[in-house]
């Protein structure tokens, strides 16, 4: 699996000059508890901010600024993790992504599979060496798509929705937009799904045997959302680790689908 690293392989790195452990956790886990040398970002940094939907992908301008604050580049090698078991991790890969700078690493499991597992921690906090501000373009925006793109779409043998929320959401029993239900032939799997929780939240061993018999198979151009782009952030970068060339990520997400007069199926 590319892009993944596993605790006891990050351990024998953390001597290495070249890396950068960005740390999306809680703040007050971070404060109690963090990697050695691990920096730590709030995943709110990665979200526009701005209605109506404050999701969405931020200015290039913005990016640069939290990259270069950073002190991100392509020679670095990153490691993303967070508590949570992974939304928050990998909304910070689809951001690297989007950027060009693929050289990042998800630590399988997080900070939950570090800490039950007794892997050192420190709670001094850490500041980032930053480099000077230079603006980094989106190198990669076929990273992300957009409604109109999506519904042009639909249909199309070779493309495919993946519903990363809850089964309550998709059906459009529980409704958390002016409108419940999924865009039409959409696949759900919810993000929790791929998450093994007898091995503290690292990805499942058979997710790529779980994705194909829903249909969500490599060769497809796949668009992954949820209701705001962070769970479906664990599933984009989880498919991005199993070396699917083609998947997206829909930032706009149900915020924006569910409020708008695109079409939309109910029940399951």
């Amino acid at each position: 699996m590319n892009h993944l690293l596993e605790p006891r392989q990050l351990q024998a790195q953390l001597e290495d000059d070249n890396l950068i452990i960005v740390d999306l956790s809680n703040i007050a886990l971070y404060q109690q508890q963090h990697i050695p040398g691990a920096v730590h970002l709030a995943g709110s940094h990665l979200l526009a901010g701005t209605p109506p939907i404050p999701s969405k992908c931020p200015s290039t301008e913005q990016l640069s600024k939290i990259i270069c604050h950073l002190g991100i580049n392509q020679s670095k090698q990153v490691v993303v993790c967070d508590d949570e078991g992974g939304g928050w991790a990998g909304r910070m890969a689809w951001t690297l992504d989007l950027l060009g700078l693929n050289n990042w690493h998800y630590l399988n499991g997080g900070m939950v599979a570090w800490i039950k597992e007794g892997f050192p921690t420190e709670s001094t906090p850490n500041h980032p060496i930053s480099g000077a501000y230079r603006e980094i373009p989106l190198t990669n925006p076929e990273a992300k798509i957009s409604a109109d793109q999506i519904k042009t779409s639909l249909g199309s043998p070779d493309f495919a929705v993946w519903d990363a929320r809850s089964p309550n959401e998709y059906s459009g029993a529980m409704v958390r937009a002016a409108r419940g239900g999924h865009i039409p032939g959409a696949i759900n799997l919810e993000w929790t799904a791929l998450m093994d929780q007898q091995r503290n939240l690292r990805i499942r061993e058979n997710a790529q045997q779980i994705l194909d018999e829903l249909g969500l198979t490599r060769d497809k151009r796949i668009a992954t959302h949820c209701q705001s782009h962070h769970r479906s952030s664990y599933t984009y970068m989880v498919a991005r680790i199993l070396g699917y060339p083609k998947i997206c990520g829909y930032d706009g997400s149900w915020a924006e689908w569910g409020n708008s007069d695109l079409p939309i199926e109910t029940g399951l």
